[in-house]
Order: C-alpha cells, then sequence, then structure tokens
C-alpha cells in the first residue's frame, strides 16, 4: 500500500500487538484481555466494577464476559463497596496479584524493546500524534457536521 492511512497503521499496529500478547499470555494460561484487566484493577483497594469498563474502554457486556471467567479462574473476587452499598469492588486474589505481576513484565519488556529500538524524540512524536488523535476525536473535530436549521 503505497499511501497507509492513518487509522490503518495505527488498527495493523494494535493488531499486531494484541497478537503478540495474546501469544506471551498463552505462556502463562491466560489473555490479553485478562492481562489487561488485571493491570487495570487496584491492587491495594480494588476497583469499583462500574468504573472499570470506562478505564479499560469496554463495553459492559464484553468485561462482565472477562470478570466472570476470572473470578472461575481464582484471580479476582468480589466485594461490596463500603462506600456504596449497592456498588462492588473487584479485588485480585493473591493468585490474581501474582499474575498481575506477570502481566506487567510483560508490558514493561514490550515497553524496554521498543525503547531500545526507537529514539526518544520518536518516541515524542508518537505520543504527541497519538495525543493529538485523541483531542480531536474527544472535541468531536471529526466527522462533526455543523447543525443547520430548516427556516
Amino acid at each position: 500500500m503505497k499511501d497507509i492511512t492513518i487509522d490503518y497503521a495505527l488498527r495493523s499496529s494494535w493488531q499486531a500487538i494484541a497478537r503478540m500478547y495474546n501469544e506471551e499470555a498463552k505462556h502463562f494460561d491466560s489473555t490479553m484481555a485478562v492481562g489487561f484487566t488485571l493491570l487495570s484493577i487496584d491492587p491495594k483497594t480494588g476497583t469499583p466494577s462500574t468504573a472499570l469498563g470506562p478505564k479499560m474502554g469496554m463495553e459492559a457486556t464484553s468485561l462482565s464476559r472477562i470478570l466472570k471467567n476470572m473470578e472461575t479462574k481464582g484471580l479476582i473476587e468480589r466485594r461490596p463497596n463500603p462506600d456504596d452499598g449497592r456498588g462492588v469492588l473487584i479485588h485480585l486474589t493473591d493468585f490474581g496479584r501474582e499474575k498481575r505481576a506477570d502481566s506487567k513484565d510483560v508490558v514493561l519488556r514490550f515497553n524496554e524493546t521498543v525503547r531500545e529500538h526507537v529514539t526518544q524524540g520518536q518516541l515524542d512524536g508518537f505520543f504527541s500524534v497519538v495525543g493529538a488523535i485523541n483531542q480531536l476525536i474527544s472535541e468531536k473535530k471529526i466527522y462533526f457536521k455543523e447543525k443547520t436549521s430548516n427556516t
């Protein structure tokens, strides 16, 4: 592809990263989604179940399946939220903390390897571009159509 679009480069890179993480996660009898969830749960205080989905950018139904699977494997436990009687906190079990450490090591190794192969300037540029894209999206500056009145 001579003229690669920005979204194509982002999507294909993310898909390659996801495949790589899933391949590595197999060595730990896990998946990338489980590892990402483990890393998103506060290891000391737990995380409200309602905050986990938005924090991870996941829909509630997908997250619910992952959490049920993690609970079955003994990685997490649900406890009542002492600050909100209706809420639930997701806490890591001892086994979950071990698996969280494995996930963290995998992510850190990826970051270290990338940093060994690209300059700080390239990384700064990458983060600047990604930040700008996220800002354009959050400010709805892409695909925004000004409303017109029918008068």
